[in-house]
């Protein structure tokens, strides 16, 4: 099977294990603004998403020191894939904070094609 196809079918497959949309810290901090543009991309398009579904959520914090942001040259079907982010984030709403596995796939044209979050 090609790399791929692999790559495809895990992220596809874990869509629909978990999606994180609780929790969060109790403080009201002022919102983080990431250090990398591809970052601060991925954050935009992720509480776009997550606030749809739980209004709660107002911001993420990401730990950008643990932070992996790695080029990539490769397709997902016949979709671009240029750049993979992926670490630990926090959704900040007024339940408790968790941290979670973030994953963000960048495409063609800096376009956000993917945020994922996992319980942990």
């Amino acid at each position: 099977m090609k790399h791929t196809s692999v790559l495809a079918l895990l992220l596809f497959a874990s869509i629909n294990t978990a999606v994180a949309q609780t929790a969060g810290p109790t403080t009201a901090a002022p919102s983080e603004k990431p250090a990398s543009p591809e970052l601060a991309s991925c954050k935009a398009a992720a509480l776009r998403t997550l606030s749809t579904s739980d209004p709660d959520i107002k911001d993420i914090y990401f730990d950008e020191d643990g932070m992996t942001i790695a080029t990539s040259e490769t397709k997902i079907e016949d979709i671009e894939v240029n750049r993979i982010i992926m670490g630990q984030a926090y959704l900040r709403t007024d339940k408790s904070d968790k941290p979670r596995g973030f994953l963000c796939l960048i495409g063609d044209k800096s376009k956000v094609l993917l945020t994922f979050f996992t319980a942990r």
